[in-house]
């Protein structure tokens, strides 16, 4: 009889559903490339939080709320089971409601005949903990992957640091998408031996140069600056605001929503550069190609990040990048032909590492060459050796006892 392939349970509240399309989306295309390169078979729980209402003036838990219980996108199912979120007070006990809404989905599952041969988490926390909560209860491993600041910001926190401090011992492997992470969570006492590094690809048919004549003629003329990412105090669009500002003639298309945008609608104005930065909004990911291929360079000057999605899809559209010496930039920014790296928060550095590349502008055949390196078949086989050998190692523990 053919050996069944592995059944993962892939859990994870960073998943994209109706009411955000585009949250976690970094997870999902992980999760496709691994199913395509693989013969593994999974089954999506994304908890979201319970919310009554929908209307856009509650912001996220609004967007939350708009969830299907049960939603079909590409050929995956996705169960979204409601927990309990208490704003402000509650965060230590997120992971209990989280993994108590997660028991009785799986169980329903369980009953209809499903099987499930590992979990398969993102983000340490709430996610991870709960995790491995979820795995104990179903006697199965669980693989988790710490993705940014779930490391280097949650961690620090002393009530969940604990929880994740507990949760990565006994979790049976730990990905980091960063070998800086990989880093942090030694230093924080996990053993080194359950930690592998394995970082994110690029979907090279998704994101290629699309008419960069047609996208330059839309926002008008001068060299085009680009930031994607949340409007919040850690992506630092305060340095992107400083730099538009002392490159003479550069234009800034700011590619996000989130909580800062009206504070920075009010800082351009008051640095009289509301002609040369423009606020595009939240794009879904189809759309995002013809932005990328548009611009000259991407500026990411965030202050913590894992590994940075959007250098690579700038990338791959043929468009280098400028970023601050965080996360996994410094692994990926190589060559000259990828963009600038900077060891440096002040705005006069950036900005004189922004002008260079302007003035050296590498041919976007070859940028998007170097992007072609960072393909997902390494991730997905790595990931795959590693669920074979929790699986076989949960099962040898199993047929001792």
């Amino acid at each position: 009889m053919a050996k069944r392939p592995l059944n993962i349970l892939v859990f994870s509240s960073l998943f994209p559903h109706k009411g955000e399309p585009t949250l976690g989306i970094f997870v999902e295309n992980r999760l496709r490339h691994l199913l395509a390169d693989t013969d593994l078979t999974a089954t999506v729980i994304a908890p979201v939080p319970w919310f009554p209402f929908k209307a856009n003036i509650f912001g996220k838990y609004a967007r939350a709320a708009r969830a299907d219980a049960i939603e079909m996108r590409g050929g995956l199912t996705i169960y979204h089971p409601r927990y309990l979120v208490i704003p402000k007070v509650g965060m230590t006990l997120t992971p209990y409601f989280m993994v108590w809404s997660a028991i009785s989905c799986v169980r329903k599952l369980i009953r209809k005949g499903n099987k499930f041969d590992l979990i398969d988490a993102h983000y340490l926390y709430p996610d991870g903990v709960a995790a491995v909560k979820l795995g104990a209860h179903l006697n199965v491993p669980v693989i988790v992957t710490a993705r940014g600041s779930d490391v280097t910001e949650i961690a620090l926190i002393e009530a969940p640091g604990k929880q994740i401090k507990k949760a990565v011992d006994h979790a049976d492997h730990i990905i980091t998408v960063s070998e800086n992470l990989r880093c942090d969570l030694i230093s924080m006492g996990a053993d080194r031996d359950k930690i592998t590094t394995l970082r994110n690809g690029v979907d090279l048919n998704r994101f290629l140069e699309t008419d960069r004549l047609k996208g330059q003629q839309q926002w008008g003329p001068g060299p085009i600056m680009l930031f994607v990412g949340w409007l919040i105090p850690r992506k630092r669009l305060d340095l992107v605001l400083e730099v538009t500002a002392r490159v003479p003639n550069l234009k800034t298309l700011i590619v996000g929503d989130g909580p800062l945008m009206s504070q920075l609608k009010a800082q351009a104005l008051a640095m009289g550069i509301t002609e040369r930065v423009v606020f595009v909004g939240q794009k879904n990911p189809e759309e995002m190609a013809s932005i990328y291929s548009a611009a000259d360079i991407l500026l990411l000057p965030s202050d913590r990040e894992g590994w940075a999605n959007v250098l690579l899809e700038a990338m791959a559209c043929g468009t280098p990048v400028v970023s601050r010496a965080i996360g996994g930039a410094p692994d990926l920014i190589t060559q000259d032909e990828a963009g600038r790296i900077v060891d440096s928060d002040n705005p006069k550095d950036l900005a004189d590492a922004v002008n260079d590349l302007l003035e050296t502008l590498p041919p976007r055949k070859s940028t998007r060459a170097f992007a072609e390196k960072f393909d997902w078949k390494a991730t997905s086989a790595g990931q795959f050796a590693i669920f074979q050998a929790a699986v076989k190692s949960h099962q040898k523990r199993t047929d001792t006892k």
